[in-house]
Parts: C-alpha cells; structure tokens; sequence
C-alpha cells in the first residue's frame, strides 16, 4: 500500500490545490493507480512565491549555526524514515527496495554535508592600497530559488536542490516530477517536522511547462536549478534570461566506456553490467556507448552477455529483485525504437531487446554487439537498459569517437596503467570521469556536466557556492 499523502506545501502549510486539478500517480510495476497528485493552480502558485520571499528574509536573518541545527535535525528525520521513504519511493519509481534504501540514505548525507558547509561560506580581507581602507569580501544566499528534479532519482535529484539552498540561507519553491512526488512530500516533511520556517521550502506540482513558465516569469526567484533534459535546460534558460536568473543546469548526457587492452576483464565486467542496469539504465551517468579495444572484444561481450542475463527483473519491492521497470509506456517506445534501427543499421542483440512481462513496464536487459556510429543509440541517450558495444583500435581513434558527441556529463575509463589512465581522463571531454570505477556522486563531490550537458555543479563546495553571490565592502 502506497502511505504518502500527496499534498502542495505552501508557506508552511500542507493544502490540495485550489482547483482541484490533478493526476493520477503510477506505479511503474504493476500499471496500477496508487494516489491521486495535486496540480497547483497559477493562484497557488503566486502563494507560494510570496512564501519564499517572506520566508528568504527569515531564514537568511538566522545563523549558519541556527540552519545547521535544523537541517542536522531534518536529516536526522530522513534517516530515522528511510524504511517507509524507500518504499514510497520504489513503489512510485519502479527502482530495486535496496537502491532506494541507499538513496534516501545519501539524501540524509547530503542534507548534513551542506548543513556542515553553510558554515564555512567564507569570504575575505583583502589587503588595500591605500593606509586605512579595509577591503571585505561577503557571500551571501543569492536569494528564493525554483528547483525542477527529474524522476529517476526521485530522492537525490530533489534534496541535491532543497539541502543547497538551504545551506547557503537560500529560500526553495521545488516542483519535483509528478511521476514520483511522494519521496519530495517526505523529505518536506522531515524539514517541518525539524522546525523549518514557513515559506523556506514550498513544494508544488503541476503541468511542469505551466508550471516553469509562471514560476521563471516572476521577479521573486534569482535562481533555478534543474535536473532534466537537454531540450527542457535550454527553453528554461531562455525563460530565465528574461530576469536574469541565475541557472544551474544539469542536463542529459551519453556516457561513453573505453576498456583498454591491459584492462581487469572481470572486474571491469562486474563493474559496467552492475552500472549499467542500475535503475533499469535511467541514469543520467549510466554507461550508454561501450568502446572495446578489439583485442578483448568477445571475451568482454560472452563476459557481459553472461552476467546479463543472471539480472532478476521484477517489482522492486521483491525480495532479490536487481532491476525493476522503465517509468511509464512511452519509455517501452523508446526502447524498441533504438533496438529496431541498430538492428537495421547490422547490430547483432546477443541479448534482451524485447519487451517482457504481462503487467508493468518492463523491458529486457540489452546487449548489442558491433553497433555501427551511425546507429541513433550512438548519438542519442537511450536512458533505459541497453548496452551498445563496438570495437576500437588505437587510443586517438578512441577518444575522437568518444569526444564526437555534444554533450559531456560523464566518461569512463578501464586500464591497469596508471600513466595510461592520466592520459585518457585528461583527453576526454567530460565534467566527471571514473576510472576503473563508476562512482563519480557523492554529496562531497561537484556533479556537473560541461557543452550540451549543462554547467554548474551540485554537490561539493561547488554546488553551495551556486546558491551564493559575492559583495564587496571597501571602507574607510
């Protein structure tokens, strides 16, 4: 059973919209409806712009040590909640139980690590040229913030937004995605409960383009975070523009793996395959186009194609369940599009490439081999559990072919050779690059992508330097 109440929170207080317009809420695994979201109306949200300016002057008036009490609170909360959070979130989402656990968990870790960081934004004295100036250097909370998170990380794309602001003293109206709002209305609810101020943190849902539009309209927010699509980062920048918002935008990307010939083999394969059908392949830094030195190729793809189909798949809240469904039907679509052309284009799909199931929307775990550059998996985002492989023969040729798309979120990179690893992470276009590992996000850590990827980073010193604006005091 689905236990979330699904409501707006607005200045403070939790309400259905004042239309009573709404949706349906999905669950992924079974096509079944669970509970009914709320849609804010344009009333509802110009209440909740007048919440963060109002609540922007309380929160930033407190201390650093004041906000840190209430957010070390609040993820004391999370924490405390991440058993029935991680349900709501994997029954909303579709992921395994076990990935959520860890989710929630990492949003109690950001929400402290930022808590910790709001102390230390630092400014400086610098020295004068002339006898008796003193030259003071402030950063200070940029002002209310409008976050947009996407639906594969339900929890991080949305506490990422909310912990940033808030650690750099900033106010937040946040429209997380209305596939998966329940683990945001928790997250809302662990900050009430921890004593945050009314109006620091407003969360709403709706039809996301009317939502954005209305929200990036408004003088109120000077800042906007998003989590989402290329195509969606570039229409709300121009939105933005028009007040000169400030903007981080994470955006999409299209990872490339390069296994070189001295790599572990079979570390090299349970670290992609894991990697890969994690979230069932919706993952913004999921592998998505894997270059094979030719001299490893078919032991990598028998290597692969075997820990593939050992993946259970099924509801997430089984027990044992390792990939569960994509988030609604269009993403089947998706899926059988990609897999048509690269077998049209020669692919051979040595696995998978079908839809599975008779309830949910689950589609095969997905090898293909020798997947040509002109296949449309090569140049677009699958976002979804196929694996592309081809072969490569020198490392300048490598690299080209990595670096030949426009986006640059995140790159891989498999060797034994410490002078070759430098080298190829040096070569490759990218915000983030893993080398014989895959973890490149944690809440200490800038996450950011560079071209079509977006710019800015959250997380790390970075991402709480996004939320703060520098003035300069000289006096005499």
């Amino acid at each position: 059973m689905y236990l979330e109440k699904l409501e707006l929170l607005i200045d403070g207080v939790w309400r259905q919209g004042s239309t009573g317009a709404g949706e349906d809420l999905i669950n992924p695994a079974t096509a079944q409806t669970i509970a009914r979201l709320p849609h804010a109306s344009a009333a509802d949200l110009d209440e909740a712009l007048a919440a963060s300016a109002k609540g922007f002057k309380v929160w930033k008036a407190m201390t650093a040590i004041q906000r840190f009490a209430v957010m070390d609170k609040a993820a004391d909360l999370i924490e405390a909640r991440k058993a029935e959070i991680a349900r709501t979130l994997t029954m909303e989402n579709g992921k395994p139980l076990a990935e959520a656990l860890g989710e929630v968990q990492f949003s109690a870790d950001v929400t402290r690590w930022y808590a910790e960081e709001g102390k230390r934004a630092y400014g400086r004295i610098v020295p004068a040229r002339l006898p008796g100036v003193r030259q003071m250097v402030f950063k200070e909370p940029v002002g209310p913030v409008a976050g947009f998170a996407a639906w594969n990380f339900p929890a991080s794309n949305v506490i990422r937004k909310i912990a940033g602001a808030l650690g750099a003293g900033c106010s937040i109206i946040i429209k997380p995605a209305e596939e998966t709002p329940g683990t945001a209305v928790a997250f809302g609810r662990c900050f009430q409960d921890a004593g945050l101020p009314a109006g620091v943190l407003n969360i709403v849902f709706g039809v996301p383009a009317e939502v954005s539009s209305h929200l990036l309209s408004s003088p109120i927010p000077r800042k906007v975070s998003l989590t989402g699509s290329t195509a969606v980062g570039k229409l709300l920048q121009k939105q933005a523009a028009d007040t000169l918002k400030r903007c981080t935008m994470e955006l999409g990307g299209h990872s490339p793996v390069i296994v070189h010939a001295d790599a572990n083999l079979e570390k090299t394969l349970d670290t992609v395959v894991a990697f890969k059908f994690r979230n069932a392949g919706q993952v913004c830094t999921s592998p998505t186009r894997f270059y094979v030195h030719e001299s490893l190729y078919e032991p990598f793809i028998d290597g692969f194609a075997t820990r593939t189909r050992r993946i259970r798949i099924g509801n997430g809240l089984d027990e044992g369940t390792q990939m569960g469904p994509m988030i609604a039907p269009r993403r089947l679509d998706v899926m059988d599009s990609f897999v048509a052309d690269a077998r049209a284009k020669g692919a051979e799909i040595v696995t998978g490439g079908e839809r599975i199931g008779n309830q949910g929307y689950f589609y095969a775990p997905t090898l293909m081999k020798n997947v040509p550059d002109d296949a449309l998996i090569m140049s677009e985002e699958p976002f979804g559990p196929l694996a592309p492989t081809t072969t490569f023969s020198t490392f300048d040729e490598v690299i080209e072919r990595a670096n030949s798309l426009p986006f640059g979120l995140a790159s891989f990179v498999f060797t034994q050779n410490g002078t070759f690893a430098q080298k190829t992470e040096m070569a490759l276009e990218a915000g983030m690059v893993g080398v014989n590992h895959m973890m490149v996000s944690t809440a200490e850590t800038p996450f950011g992508g560079i071209n079509e990827s977006g710019y800015g980073s959250e997380s790390g010193i970075e991402g709480l330097e996004a939320y703060l604006r520098t003035k300069f005091v000289t006096e005499i």
